[in-house]
């Protein structure tokens, strides 16, 4: 909440000063290069924020893992700074979001590799490993019924490609050995609880599992991961529960000693780390604010999660059939409303990318400096010298770029293609099928930085079709 103090670990600020502090709250998000825990009381108020960095290796072109240890120990690092300084009796839930990347044990639940070089840490494939392209062709060659939940094509981000890398090329070290394949946002509430419940979130997703139909035996037969239907889909999930459902019995002695919380707290059932941010925003109040969206119904809405990657989540009433943009999935965010979820691959990592990679970068990374500023600070206030009288965005008017460096995830659904921009291809997509959107909420890292929103603005607000209802309104949060 803008205005409210808040602190990164030591003594705790309460708003208001001499009130009786009530019930807390912690959430704990694990991105793709960091753990966040954030620590709020009743009414939604940010009381205390922490961070920390976790591994990452890229043995080879396209592959990207991660430790499922190393991300346990950094929820834990973080969320006992953000309760320091309370009565951790008064905490009276617990809820993970993460990244939709793979998580791999054995049946003892002990790390299993997931390459080749047998280095059981290295547990986790990352949702942006790329690792099972000639996978996904084959799936998405069988033109099979669930694929038209993804936009018509699967993504070579999704799990299913992933697994059948794993039979094909790890057979031994991994594969036979596996007890249990884990959606991140799941290990996590398993590691807290002991229950091994997945999250609808997760399952529809990621998964293709259908919250009205379940599994479909067909699909996994057909691509030749049989072996999940023959065991009754232990290994992935064959017990599912919407998001926000209390996790028997809530936090395991073990765990709660690990996070300095006392045993028994409610634990929820997670989200996937963007619906996590789309939940957040596309229900914000914003009566008395003077927004032109005011008054207008949540579904006129687009979340857009601006991270590494970016999400564009809008939902229905009724499910709406996007080519090349994931969903429609029922329940998977809202309750009750049917989810299309675009994206751009590694939007934010590519602007790291341009920016780090320039021959410039040494000299602006020490005029930053010297003003005690970030480089992207630097960057928008010389951008602000020199656009003179016109909107930033004419200083490249001339300057087209294909907006796909890491292949394009909506709505072209194409892996091959290569080169920066495209949320207002994914939103005329969006509305040709039946949306109806006007305003854009923005939340992520990236939405920090003005020029980013302004940019989203100025190329979305004059698409010059349907002018007097899309209103080129974009909501910070």
């Amino acid at each position: 909440m803008m205005g409210e103090q808040t602190r990164e670990g030591g003594g705790i600020m309460m708003p208001g000063g001499d009130q009786e502090p009530g019930s807390y709250y912690v959430g704990v998000d694990v991105g793709t290069g960091s753990v966040r825990a954030a620590l709020v009381d009743q009414r939604g108020i940010l009381l205390a924020f922490a961070d920390q960095p976790i591994k990452r290796w890229e043995p080879q072109f396209n592959h990207h893992e991660q430790s499922s240890e190393d991300i346990w120990a950094a929820c834990c690092v973080v969320t006992k700074k953000v309760v320091q300084g309370i009565d951790v009796n008064q905490i009276r839930g617990l809820g993970f979001d993460a990244t939709c990347s793979l998580v791999v044990l054995d049946k003892q639940f002990r790390p299993l590799p997931v390459n080749h070089e047998g280095d059981s840490r290295r547990n986790i494939i990352m949702w942006l490993d790329h690792r099972a392209i000639t996978q996904v062709h084959r799936i998405n060659e069988t033109k099979h019924s669930v694929l038209q939940c993804v936009g018509g094509v699967m993504s070579v981000e999704m799990q299913a490609p992933k697994l059948l890398w794993l039979k094909e090329n790890l057979r031994e070290t991994c594969w036979d050995k596996a007890g249990h394949f884990f959606d991140l946002p799941d290990f996590l509430s398993w590691k807290a609880t002991g229950v091994t419940a997945r999250s609808l979130c997760s399952l529809v997703c990621k998964w293709t599992y259908s919250a009205e139909k379940g599994w479909d035996d067909s699909f996994w037969k057909m691509i030749g991961l049989e072996d999940f239907v023959a065991d009754n889909y232990r290994k992935i999930g064959n017990q599912v529960l919407p998001p926000g459902a209390s996790l028997g019995n809530g936090l395991t002695p073990e765990a709660a000693k690990d996070l300095g919380l006392p045993a028994g707290i409610a634990v929820a059932a997670p989200l996937i780390d963007a619906h996590a941010g789309g939940l957040g925003v596309i229900g914000a109040d914003v009566r008395g604010h003077g927004l032109a969206c005011e008054g207008q119904p949540v579904t006129s809405r687009l979340a857009i999660i601006c991270g590494t990657s970016s999400c564009h989540m809008g939902i229905s009433k009724d499910p709406i059939f996007v080519p090349g943009v994931w969903g429609p999935y029922f329940s998977a965010m809202i309750p009750g409303f049917w989810l299309n979820e675009g994206g751009q691959s590694v939007t934010g990592k590519l602007i790291d990318h341009m920016v780090q990679g320039h021959a410039a970068f040494p000299e602006l990374k020490a005029k930053a400096a010297a003003r005690c500023q970030s480089v992207y600070a630097y960057l928008n206030s010389h951008l602000d010298l020199i656009k003179k009288a016109q909107p930033v965005g004419f200083l490249t008017v001339d300057l087209h770029v294909w907006p796909d460096f890491h292949g394009n995830r909506s709505p072209l659904a194409d892996l091959t293609l290569k080169g920066m921009f495209g949320t207002r291809l994914i939103i005329e997509a969006m509305e040709a099928a039946g949306h109806s959107i006007s305003t854009l909420f923005l939340c992520g890292g990236l939405s920090k930085n003005p020029l980013f929103v302004q940019m989203h603005a100025d190329i979305t607000g004059g698409n010059g079709k349907n002018e007097q209802s899309w209103e080129g309104c974009v909501s910070q949060t």
